[in-house]
């Protein structure tokens, strides 16, 4: 593990962080800083996808099911673990890697489009392996693409949702953890097992049902503390530029722990960069492949410009930050300041519907990458898919009770491995 945690300092600390914020920055430019300039498109997009007249999975859908599996962990406690490891800077460069990933996404959206393929039963697949391979004509690279896709989302991010969810219930229940695991478990077989469409239709009726009610919770949090905004925000600025541990304001963090941290939980926010939202935005049917690519700088945005956010000014408002806390049961202490018990129960609720979508969609990533490595195998394909989410379901129950630090570490390490192979 110690081999892992200095490869995992060595890239999220420079090399990833480099890489995708360079080449946002590269695509902003080339394109014209379409975050903006395209903003009436994004819209557009949005209502001409609402829905599908044949049947297949809409446009709108698939966003749902890309945001669905982008404000997970990622939104709760992927925020609540970059504030611990890496100060109150770390919600910072988590706005400049959404910033630049809207891009990213876009791209990465609109070549899943180009490049995607139907099954027989009428189902769209495709992502990053199936640009890789027709887009760069680099079949070796796709594969190894959609190998560490299996593993890395398939199967670790998977379990890291599980985790978060049976984390949050356990800290209102005395309960063992890995029974709500089995529960959890239990309803994302039945939604998986069912395909594509059941997982979008799932999405579509979860997320912006979950995405508006947190926004409402988060604002009363931020109004009742709204004499403490300002010097939140110097905090979050000088914390996020400090060269020096100490002193400057930013209590005790580097630049070094705010970039590294704030970059690697912002892409696992958000999917910008890594390929992964792709698989999702691939298996819609929509007029035109940018209408599709508009739609994911949206999910981006969401995901981490207002989700995350939400849940930054949340800890940081309610001084839930230094206590001791982390992952999920940090978020709930900061809602609970300001909502009593029932603030608590709330995170509960919330963590329950972020991850458990986000957990579909994982296993549907898993699953794309799977059906690319044994395309052309005909029916069999089906059996070893099979095979997967059987394996990949017993894997996330499992994860219920494991430790936080050791998931984020196998997370951090799979994923580097993505974005390279990716961006």
């Amino acid at each position: 593990m110690s081999f892992i945690i200095a490869f995992n300092n060595f890239m999220w600390g420079g090399v990833l962080a480099v890489i995708l914020l360079g080449t946002g920055l590269l695509y902003t430019i080339t394109l014209k800083v379409p975050q903006i300039r395209c903003a009436k498109h994004i819209a557009a997009s949005l209502k001409s996808t609402l829905r599908s007249d044949d049947g297949s999975v809409s446009g709108f859908a698939a966003l749902c099911g890309a945001v669905g599996g982008q404000v997970g962990t990622g939104s709760l406690v992927g925020v609540a673990s970059a504030l611990v490891a890496g100060g109150p800077g770390a919600l910072f460069w988590m706005w400049i890697t959404a910033v630049f990933g809207m891009v990213l996404s876009f791209s990465e959206a609109t070549l899943g489009q180009l490049f995607h393929e139907k099954d027989k039963n009428g189902n769209f697949y495709g992502g990053a392996p199936y640009y890789m391979t027709k887009g760069l004509g680099c079949r070796p690279l796709a594969i190894a693409y959609a190998l560490t896709t299996v593993f890395a989302i398939g199967i670790c991010i998977a379990m890291l949702q599980n985790n978060s969810i049976a984390a949050s219930v356990i800290g209102v229940a005395d309960i063992p953890a890995w029974l709500p695991g089995i529960i959890v478990t239990a309803v994302a077989a039945v939604i998986i097992l069912g395909g594509v469409k059941r997982i979008t239709d799932a999405a579509s009726l979860i997320v912006p049902f979950m995405a508006v009610g947190y926004l409402a919770i988060t604002v009363i949090i931020v109004v009742t503390h709204i004499t403490e905004v300002p010097a939140m925000f110097e905090t979050i600025l000088q914390s996020a530029f400090s060269m020096e541990a100490a002193g400057g304001g930013a209590v005790g963090y580097t630049i070094k722990e705010a970039v590294r941290n704030g970059v690697a939980r912002g892409l696992f926010s958000n999917d910008a960069g890594n390929g992964a939202a792709a698989f999702m935005h691939a298996s819609a049917k929509v007029l035109h492949p940018a209408n599709q690519g508009f739609s994911a700088m949206f999910g981006t945005f969401l995901t981490t410009i207002v989700i995350c956010t939400c849940t930054g000014f949340a800890i940081l408002l309610t001084g839930g930050l230094g206590t001791g806390q982390d992952g999920v049961n940090l978020v709930q202490l900061a809602f609970a300041d300001i909502l009593g018990a029932f603030g608590s129960y709330f995170v509960v609720l919330v963590t329950f519907l972020f991850c458990f979508t986000t957990l579909l969609a994982d296993l549907f990533y898993g699953e794309v990458g799977i059906r690319y490595l044994f395309k052309g195998k005909g029916d069999s394909v089906n059996g070893v898919v099979r095979g997967y989410q059987v394996l990949a379901l017993i894997l996330v129950m499992v994860g219920a009770v494991l430790p936080l630090t050791t998931l984020w570490n196998l997370v951090d390490f799979s994923v580097a491995f993505l974005v390279f192979f990716n961006v």
